[in-house]
């Protein structure tokens, strides 16, 4: 488990922009499970944050002082900038337009939203019809990765923790289903609910659950990995699923993917989503915590599951 232990804060001079640079004052910060492994000192798609190093993390901040070209004072950008107060950037910030919803631009239309849409659609070869089971359903990923399933035709069933949550993703984010693992046998819903299989399994918990869905997927199912919190907090690594065998009396396919290798391609996404947002058809949460020095208990938040939708802190 993230102890609050695990930082320290430190107060250091406001760093000046050098050339083709501009100063950031970050406003937000966004949190992720995956936060957690980037603090692990074992290989990875990133390399591990070390001792003494800020924080990594994505985050809105509003530049202060620029001297790169199509930066200015006031505008909005987003960025891997950490948890920092102000930040040195260069072009690989994005600039957000005029208007943007920070909380947006670090949800939906952010990491998160790509997340949800690259795993599904590109790795999961998600088609109408399809049954889809989410875990971490209520989750900002999971949350959004359902109703682009829902939005491409298919039968939705997602997997959360709680009565609040389960009814918000049958009431606001329209799931066919809902599951509640604090209260519910998982894999005699999943039976009850899925009685054909499962097509699409976006899976974001690992471990036991990801066994329930492996003993009861479907001819040619597709298995995407995308989070395995349900680990984040072992020791030791936790046994194998004991259904993958599975996999091969259905001929069904188990990916992994990490969202930066489809970065490249995320207009294509992020206008399709936006498209969504504006008409009101995609539902989303905002769990936002108060004051930077806070920035280690929200963390913990998403490892407790007190998080409600996308964790975030304004600064």
């Amino acid at each position: 488990m993230v102890e609050e232990s695990d930082f320290e804060l430190h107060s250091e001079p406001v760093p000046t922009p050098g050339p083709g640079q501009v100063l950031v004052r970050n406003r937000w910060l966004a949190f992720e499970p995956a936060m957690r492994g980037w603090m692990e000192d074992r290989p990875s798609y990133l390399p591990p944050v070390g001792i003494g190093e800020v924080m990594r993390g994505m985050a809105v901040g509003e530049v202060a002082a620029s001297n790169l070209e199509g930066y200015a004072a006031g505008d909005l950008v987003s960025g891997m900038t950490g948890w920092q107060e102000w930040a040195l950037g260069d072009a690989g910030l994005r600039k957000l337009p005029p208007g943007t919803d920070p909380r947006l631009a670090l949800s939906v239309l952010g990491i998160t939203g790509l997340t949800a849409w690259f795993g599904l659609l590109e790795v999961g070869r998600l088609k109408a019809g399809d049954v889809v089971v989410v875990s971490g359903a209520a989750g900002a990923t999971g949350s959004v990765a359902g109703q682009i399933a829902k939005r491409k035709g298919c039968r939705v069933v997602g997997i959360a923790g709680g009565a609040r949550k389960c009814a918000w993703l049958t009431d606001k984010a329209h799931f066919d289903a809902a599951i509640d693992y604090k209260s519910e046998d998982v894999g005699a819903r999943l039976s009850e609910l899925c009685p054909d299989g499962i097509d699409v399994f976006f899976d974001n918990v690992g471990g036991e659950t990801l066994d329930a869905v492996l003993a009861r997927i479907a001819r040619g199912a597709r298995i995407v990995i995308c989070g395995s919190i349900s680990r984040y907090s072992l020791e030791e690594p936790p046994p194998g699923p004991s259904h993958y065998f599975n996999l091969v009396a259905q001929r069904g396919r188990m990916e992994g993917f990490v969202v930066i290798d489809f970065l490249p391609r995320s207009a294509e996404a992020t206008k399709e989503l936006a498209a969504w947002v504006a008409d009101g058809s995609i539902a989303w949460e905002a769990d936002v915590q108060q004051g930077f020095e806070n920035a280690p208990k929200t963390l913990r938040r998403l490892y407790t599951g007190d998080n409600f939708g996308k964790q975030l802190l304004e600064l």
